[in-house]
């Protein structure tokens, strides 16, 4: 039996969520489409646009083999880690752009979403893991 026919619906959907979160994050806005909202979230660090811009790119590739990571990982500590940075993205955004909390979709249903989301991946994980060892 191979670890995907042991992992529960639960934790299939939410591994299936967060994968499909970064990867899309990371190719779409950042390398497919070059959104201007993602260059100006960053000048506010890298005042250089060409670095920027090339960064917002390495930075696109990095979140998608992140959403990668979270979706093949045995280790529960890396939902942890996904807490932790959609916390400080959520805190970068919330000290540069707080204007966008007022829109739609805004950047804190996103990250409390996928902070719950995480949640439930580390809680499944951690079960798998106290059974095996029964």
């Amino acid at each position: 039996m191979n670890r995907f026919e042991k992992d529960s619906a639960v934790l299939l959907t939410a591994r299936a969520v967060l994968a499909f979160s970064w990867i899309y994050q990371g190719a779409v806005p950042k390398i497919i489409c070059r959104n201007p909202g993602e260059l100006e979230l960053l000048q506010h660090i890298i005042k250089a646009e060409e670095l920027a811009c090339s960064m917002i790119v390495w930075m696109g590739y990095g979140e998608i083999v992140f959403g990668l990571f979270l979706l093949f990982t045995t280790r529960s500590w890396v939902f942890l880690l996904n807490i932790l940075a959609l916390l400080i993205l959520l805190g970068y955004v919330a000290v540069f752009e707080p204007d966008l909390f007022a829109l739609p979709f805004n950047p804190l249903i996103l990250n409390v979403s996928l902070i719950g989301m995480s949640l439930i991946a580390y809680s499944e994980l951690r079960k798998n893991r106290d059974n095996a060892e029964r």
